[in-house]
This record gives C-alpha cells, sequence and structure tokens, in this order.
C-alpha cells in the first residue's frame, strides 16, 4: 500500500460567532513519519469518510456542555470510518487492511489507539457506512430519544422536525414501525415527496408554506409526542398543540445553533396538559447500545428502515458542508469523504454531490 509523504489535517484556528467561516479552521500538514505506530497498541488509521452532524457546531462554543469543546490548535472532533494501513506489531487487535470506526477527526490519517477503535463488519444489508448512520449514534439517537424519551406507542400521533435530516428520517420510520401516525416536517417539497413516498410518513408538511401553521392544525390536530430537532418557533407551535400527557424528546435545535435563542413562549401549556419535555444525550445509554443496534440492523436488513447517503467529496471542504446542514443542502445522512472514490462502484442510494 502506497502512503503520502504528508498527512493533512483541519484544525480550529477561532472559535465562530455565528457561521463557521474561511477563518474557523486551518489546514496543517505534518509528515506522515510523524505518525509511525510507536507502541504495540497505536495503529495508523487512513480516514475514508467522517460524519456530518449539527453538534458539531455546538463543539466549537467553549462553554459547559455534555462534551468538552475543541480546543484552539485540535483537531476537529468527528466520527470517522478508516482503513488501517500501517501498525506496530503483527500481534494487535488489527491488522493492515481492517475497517475501523472511531473518533478519527477532520484528517487523512490518524494515528489511533486500538482501544479507541471498533471493527466495522457490516450486517446483512447494511454497508460500512450504516457506521455512522443507522447503526451509529445517529441511529442510536433516534432509537433512545423516541422509545425512551417519547415512549412512543401504537395509536399515537408523533411529529418530527428536521425529518428528512438523518436522524429525524430514522425517527419517523421507528415510530411509524411502532404502529403511530407520523407527522413529518421538512424545509421543501422535495423532502416531503421523499419522506411520503420512500420513508412512509402519513403526512410532511413543508415549514416554508404560506399555509405551514393552518396545515399543522388540520393535520396533526393535537399530539402525543413531538420529536424535535429544530427549536425555535416549531417547537413553540408544538406547544400550543399538546394532548394531555404529551411527551417532547429535545434531540436538537439547529434553528438555534448558530445565534443566541429567542426563548418559548407557549411553555405553559406544559402544565395544563401535563405535558413533559426531556432534553437526552445519546452518550448515556451507551450500556444499551447493543440492544438497540440489534433491532436497527434487523429492520435494516428487513427493508423496513430506508436511509439515503448524501456524500461531500474533499477533507477540505467539511467546514462549508457543515455549514450546509443548517441551511437544509441535505436529505438524510451526510458524510465527508476524505479519499479519492469512485461512487459509481458505490450503492444505488448514495447521493452524491461535488
Amino acid at each position: 500500500m502506497t502512503l503520502p509523504t504528508e498527512a493533512t489535517k483541519l484544525t480550529l484556528a477561532e472559535r465562530p460567532k455565528t457561521h463557521v467561516d474561511d477563518s474557523t479552521f486551518k489546514t496543517e500538514k505534518v509528515p506522515l513519519t510523524s505518525l509511525t505506530p510507536s507502541q504495540p497498541s497505536e495503529v495508523l488509521v487512513r480516514v475514508d469518510y467522517v460524519s456530518l452532524d449539527p453538534a458539531m457546531r455546538g463543539w466549537l462554543n467553549d462553554a459547559r456542555s455534555y462534551i468538552p469543546p475543541v480546543q484552539i490548535g485540535e483537531t476537529m472532533r468527528a466520527a470517522g470510518i478508516g482503513t488501517v494501513v500501517k501498525v506496530h506489531s503483527t500481534d494487535g487487535k488489527f491488522k493492515v487492511g481492517d475497517v475501523v470506526y472511531g473518533t478519527l477527526g477532520w484528517t487523512n490519517y490518524a494515528l489511533m489507539e486500538e482501544s479507541k477503535l471498533t471493527p466495522v463488519n457490516p450486517p446483512p444489508g447494511a454497508t460500512a457506512l450504516d457506521y455512522l448512520g443507522v447503526l451509529g449514534s445517529t441511529g442510536l439517537t433516534a432509537y433512545f430519544g423516541l422509545l425512551d424519551v417519547g415512549q412512543i406507542k401504537s395509536g399515537d400521533t408523533c411529529v418530527v422536525s428536521g425529518a428528512a435530516g438523518a436522524v429525524g428520517s430514522v425517527v419517523c420510520q421507528i415510530a411509524k414501525l411502532k404502529g403511530a401516525k407520523v407527522i413529518a416536517i421538512a424545509g421543501s417539497d422535495d423532502k416531503c415527496k421523499w419522506l411520503e413516498t420512500d420513508i412512509g410518513v402519513d403526512k410532511a408538511l413543508n415549514y416554508k408554506s404560506p399555509t405551514f401553521k393552518d396545515d399543522f392544525k388540520t393535520n396533526v390536530g393535537y399530539l402525543d409526542v413531538y420529536f424535535d430537532n429544530v427549536g425555535g418557533e416549531i417547537l413553540d407551535l408544538c406547544l400550543t398543540r399538546l394532548k394531555k400527557g404529551a411527551r417532547i424528546a429535545l434531540c436538537g435545535a439547529i434553528s438555534d445553533y448558530n445565534g443566541k435563542p429567542k426563548g418559548l413562549t407557549g411553555y405553559l401549556n406544559l402544565i395544563s396538559q401535563r405535558a413533559k419535555i426531556e432534553g437526552f444525550i445519546v452518550f448515556d445509554y451507551a450500556s444499551r447500545y447493543g440492544e438497540a443496534q440489534k433491532d436497527l440492523a434487523q429492520w435494516l436488513a428487513e427493508g423496513k428502515i430506508k436511509r439515503r447517503f448524501h456524500v461531500e467529496q474533499g477533507l477540505e471542504n467539511c467546514p462549508k458542508h457543515l455549514n450546509g446542514l443548517f441551511t437544509g443542502v441535505n436529505t438524510g445522512k451526510m458524510y465527508g469523504c476524505c479519499v479519492p472514490v469512485d461512487f459509481s462502484t458505490l450503492w444505488a442510494d448514495v447521493l452524491v454531490h461535488h
């Protein structure tokens, strides 16, 4: 296997006040020899794909959160799929050519501890990319947020915002599997069509439509479960349409990640309807990942969960595409591809943007 002489990484140069811009990250190159495994527990990984997720914007803020912020000068944190290209010992856990999952970061080569890596062995119906999607934190977030926090049950009316995104599209399908009526919210007519035709929701609503609020009231009536990925005005609207005992799973708030939240006005309905709103972090369910992945893998194999891969090429383009998550450029899960790939050889449901 021929390797380059240098590795490229994107490090945090300054903390953005709003959207990521050209001054947020710095491109650095280091000799690949500096990443040579020097301990029996180390391997060198070529980073093939990285996950692009809205939560990554929050990691850039120097604020108290569920995970320490990325530090100035540090390689941008990101989950990734890669290939082992060099080992220290042939007696180690991995060998050259093994495909692995881990927090590899925005770099094309990463020196990693074996204990920080998971072997990628896709089950029937899955691909390696699913370890960053349905079988990774995306699917796990949908699974535990809907089933444990949202406590979905057959006959419930479930509303999902950000429904055409990575997490939202999985939430919609699990809710349908559990017998709920699913109303999806997305930002374009094309996304709504995909949600109704391919994902199978009962109704998809375009929040940019001038009749959105009336359409929402007509199609939803009052809701049992709201899985919130966006926050802001849509969360406030849902707070006015709660059934008694309704549950809101507060997963994300992409409308507020790049600015200062305005605050909620409809929260008093939580009192009158004896409802609850609960935030959650998928890491808290680590001891139960196996349980969820077993179900998710089975649903994938049976064709009960569909997904779309939105792959963007070029490590250097990751900052731009991270911004794209907040303007709705993606349908399904977004990935950054860090190595040259012949996409004509990949799966038919991969959506590629150059």
